[in-house]
């Protein structure tokens, strides 16, 4: 990948709670007005039956429009759930056991804070994606964030996908967007009134 790619493209993450007789809606509100290339289950519980509920009718979503949906974590529920792949979060340390779990076709992504280190290694164990974040300030992890050099060094140096996550806002997405690849938007959108109007916003910022 160069800089001289395309725009970046759209991954939308859940919220890690959200009420299943209003988000459905909501999620397709902005599937149906915005181009989205894949959506991320990311329910905080662990309650194996929240989760599968909340992923049969997230499912019926996005595979109406075409769109791959991955669960954050619960590697045992892709298949069973008939999900798209799963999302990381633990760098490169579990990805070649997943890969041999959940087989070839299945997507793997990579969550890897600002790792250059975990981002390579994920890589070349055969990941789909690695993300990096939080882009922007916020209160949550470490303090750590995923800074503009990364992503110009990645795009210059690396093939593999990836994703900008994390406290993401329109000047961000501006200033990144000849970089990544995708974006990965989440309660940026969902804690507002309108998230199908709100990531229309931030599409135009990807346009430039």
């Amino acid at each position: 990948m160069s800089d001289a790619q395309d725009h970046p493209q759209i991954y939308l993450i859940s919220p890690s709670e959200f009420d299943l007789s209003t988000f459905p809606a909501q999620l397709a509100a902005c599937l149906d007005s915005t181009e989205v290339a894949c959506v991320r289950l990311a329910l905080g519980t662990t309650d194996e039956a929240r989760i599968a509920k909340a992923a049969d009718t997230l499912r019926e979503v996005t595979h109406e429009r075409d769109v791959a949906l991955v669960i954050d974590s619960h590697i045992q529920l892709v298949d069973r759930l008939g999900l798209d792949g799963v999302h990381l979060n633990d760098g490169a340390r579990s990805v070649r056991q997943v890969r041999k779990d959940i087989g070839d076709d299945a997507i793997i992504g990579s969550y890897c804070t600002n790792s250059r280190h975990d981002g390579m290694t994920a890589g070349e164990l055969g990941v789909d994606y690695v993300s990096f974040g939080p882009v922007g300030e916020t209160t949550l992890g470490d303090g750590r964030r995923a800074e503009l050099a990364l992503f110009e060094w990645w795009s210059m140096m690396i093939e593999v996908p990836v994703v900008a996550e994390g406290a993401l806002d329109a000047e961000l997405i501006r200033t990144l967007s000849p970089h990544t690849d995708f974006f990965g938007i989440g309660d940026e959108l969902w804690t507002v009134d309108n998230p199908a109007a709100a990531l229309g916003d931030l599409r135009r910022a990807m346009l430039g």
